[in-house]
């Protein structure tokens, strides 16, 4: 699904390139881009997934279903020059993984091989944005930078584990994320879509007390990737 939104958009990004390039119009919003410190909101899609380290001679794989989650959230956009911006975008972002802990069932005498973690991030980036030059009435831009998360429904602290039925993962993340986007003014506000990828830099995995278990104990690393989409409104 995320794939065939960024391929819309990348395909939005190209015709607009090429209407504002071939029809002279007014410039909407002339002034915008000269504020030292504008305010804006979005909303979005996002699908995170895990990469998976596994440690040596794994008995079995682990398989992750993703889905599509929820992103909602505020910008504060700090001018620093004439083609760079510092940004922080406070958000809220739901999502739920599925966990398939492919031939487990061959190792153990039950197949108990399916763990849901449904997440619930308040996620705070702090940005870097690159601007090319104005061409009429859009301006696309490259993003960058590093984020934190909190991850609301995390279980880091529950005495139980998988024997349990529960999959632990930390609750504080550190993140690195890129990006690209354009913005297109309008007549009385400017409308930026974005894609953003999310790299994780720090190992989520809070391991059972069982350093065999058939869950967690092949995987020696965890660690979050994720794609955005945005639609920004300044």
């Amino acid at each position: 699904m995320v794939k065939k939104i960024s391929i819309l958009l990348l395909l939005m990004f190209f015709s607009s390139g090429i209407c504002q390039k071939n029809n002279a119009r007014m410039d909407n919003l002339q002034n915008f881009d000269q504020q030292q410190l504008h305010f804006g909101y979005f909303i979005g899609f996002n699908q995170y997934n895990y990469k998976l380290d596994y440690k040596a001679n794994p008995k079995y794989s682990t398989w992750v279903e993703e889905s599509l989650g929820i992103n909602i959230g505020l910008i504060g956009d700090f001018r620093i020059s004439q083609h760079l911006n510092l940004r922080f975008e406070p958000g809220l972002h739901t999502n739920k993984l599925n966990l398939i802990f492919n031939e487990r069932s061959k190792f153990t005498q039950n197949s108990d091989t399916l763990r849901s973690v449904k997440s619930t991030y308040i996620h705070l980036p702090l940005l870097l944005k690159f601007s090319a030059k104005r061409m009429n009435n859009f301006r696309p831009y490259l993003l960058g930078g590093v984020s934190t998360s909190i991850n609301l429904s995390s279980n880091q602290n529950s005495p139980e584990d998988n024997k349990n039925n529960v999959f632990r993962l930390k609750a504080n993340n550190l993140y690195y994320e890129l990006g690209f986007g354009i913005d297109f003014y309008l007549q009385y506000f400017k409308f930026s879509p974005s894609i953003r990828g999310l790299f994780s830099l720090k190992d989520e995995l809070v391991p059972d007390e069982n350093s065999e278990s058939p869950w967690t104990g092949n995987i020696d690393k965890l660690s979050t990737r994720g794609v955005f989409i945005n639609l920004t409104f300044h």
